[in-house]
């Protein structure tokens, strides 16, 4: 497996804040994925860190979202195969973070 793609998005928001505004809006990257033509388990909340797993190219690709007080740290494991996207991956994950963290 390849080193994991660690993205941080700060915020002001206070950890409370910014988990309910991620919870709250969820169902959007899950549509998002979706509509991409990829496959998505339901995320799962374990404290202010949500796990998930999607489906691409045959790949399956898990990770992790961790809220903090002034941040929030996604960290995604792209097989070997998918590495080559991870640029994309990352462009992505600070677009929609920030949709997700935005008022």
């Amino acid at each position: 497996m390849a080193k994991p793609l660690v993205v941080v998005i700060p915020h002001q928001l206070g950890r409370a804040e910014a988990r309910r505004r991620i919870d709250a809006r969820i169902g959007q990257g899950r549509d998002m994925v979706q509509k991409a033509g990829l496959s998505m388990d339901d995320p799962v909340w374990d404290g202010d860190t949500l796990s998930f797993l999607v489906g691409a190219l045959g790949q399956t690709v898990s990770g992790t979202i961790a809220v903090e007080d002034e941040a929030v740290r996604a960290e995604v494991n792209l097989p070997l195969l998918l590495g080559i996207f991870s640029g994309k991956v990352r462009d992505v994950i600070v677009e929609k973070g920030g949709q997700l963290l935005a008022p």
